[in-house]
């Protein structure tokens, strides 16, 4: 089975563009245009000098001794943390920022919830001289007020989300009007592996450096390139795409992703898609969402603005319903919990998004030699606020 996108834009039955037919010329554009111009010598040439001197990749693949003794296995982490705007987000904006200046673009726009895709648009924005507006739910801008700081900085303007749950889903509707406002000289940088086609792809394929590396540097550490889990927290799901992609197709590696359970599965306070989620179609994509009997969205809840998506991107949607993933649900508490552990243990502050994946080793058992990485997506300086207030710090 193929678990990478199809020619017609979908994995399995997920994906597809369902999108208004003023958004069409804008997204066919990106489409005929995106797989030829990331082939181009010069552009691989200008991304992958970025990544290497303005984010600084390669990231380490830091085995975590402490943190591997207390669970009786072998614990890499991928220390996407360290990245440039302190997560994976800015791979994936790099990329897209060059794609918008080849395809002619002068005004970039963003949606973003934990703030960190939107740090990250406002940098590239900031390093390419290009305008920048970051749409944030209004819930968020309160929650993540360091990051909206960052933003403005580094000369974005954000516009806060006033309609529905105020959060990351409200944020992305309204980046969508914006673009059927201006078309012409506007690119979209979507944030997560979601939205219409080619966007879950495009992404994907910009967050690939994290399994492209992770495979050299397990090499050099464990004379192998493939680890036996490799293990991502998911919300929309771009450093999970980017931590599964180069193992999709290679069935000994177990894929693990671990969704946002909120206040628990069932209690009406959750965002876990795979448990809850009902095919459906949102921001232009078909895929599993959490919605009601009648098709509204459900508000989905999780400690972490990163997490709190109604639904997932199509090309874990796939890995669900063909099995291909293994799915674990972990709430606020059990995620707030392992980041304060990786803090003891191995002097790590994780983001709560990345606390979620670490949470994993008190109820998943591992064997022994098992070789289990888990991508490190970000660093809690953007989260002590709730840390502190959890914690009573």
């Amino acid at each position: 089975m193929n678990y990478n996108v199809n020619k017609k834009g979908y994995y399995g039955e997920f994906g597809g563009a369902y999108i208004p037919e003023m958004l069409y010329p804008n997204v066919e554009e990106l489409r005929q245009n995106y797989l030829e111009v990331m082939a181009e010598e010069s552009f691989q040439k200008e991304f992958r000098e970025l990544l290497k001197d303005y984010v600084g990749r390669p990231t380490p693949l830091y085995f975590a001794k402490r943190l591997s003794e207390k669970y009786k296995t072998k614990i890499y982490l991928k220390r996407e943390d360290l990245c440039h705007t302190g997560a994976h987000k800015i791979n994936n904006t790099i990329g897209q920022i060059l794609m918008a200046k080849r395809l002619g673009k002068t005004r970039i726009i963003a949606e973003t919830g934990a703030g960190q895709h939107g740090v990250a648009t406002a940098t590239v924005c900031a390093l390419m001289g290009l305008e920048c507006i970051v749409f944030m739910g209004e819930i968020d801008i309160k929650r993540q007020a360091p990051n909206v700081a960052r933003m403005k900085m580094l000369g974005a303007k954000v516009v806060p989300a006033i309609s529905g749950s105020k959060t990351l889903k409200d944020a992305t509707n309204e980046t969508i009007r914006d673009w059927i406002n201006n078309p012409v000289d506007t690119h979209y940088i979507i944030g997560s592996v979601v939205g219409p086609h080619p966007y879950p792809d495009m992404v994907a394929r910009f967050q690939s450096v994290v399994s492209e590396e992770i495979k050299s540097q397990l090499n050099e550490k464990e004379g192998r390139e493939n680890p036996d889990f490799v293990v991502a927290c998911v919300g929309g799901g771009s450093n999970a795409a980017g931590a599964f992609y180069h193992y999709l197709d290679k069935p000994e590696v177990g894929i693990i992703a671990v969704e946002a359970a909120g206040k628990g599965i069932y209690s009406g306070e959750s965002a876990a898609t795979s448990a809850l989620g009902k095919v459906g179609i949102i921001h232009g994509s078909k895929t599993l969402l959490m919605q009601t009997a009648d098709g509204q969205i459900t508000e989905p809840y999780s400690i972490s603005a990163g997490l709190d998506y109604p639904g997932v991107g199509p090309m874990h949607a796939n890995l669900f319903a063909s099995g291909r993933g293994e799915f674990i649900s972990i709430t606020d508490d059990e995620a707030m919990q392992a980041g304060l552990e990786l803090c003891k243990l191995e002097g790590i502050i994780p983001a709560i998004e990345s606390s979620h994946a670490l949470a994993i080793f008190e109820t998943r058992k591992f064997k022994k030699d098992d070789v289990v990485v888990v991508n490190l997506s970000g660093r809690g300086d953007k989260d002590l606020e709730t840390y502190i207030k959890h914690f009573n710090l």
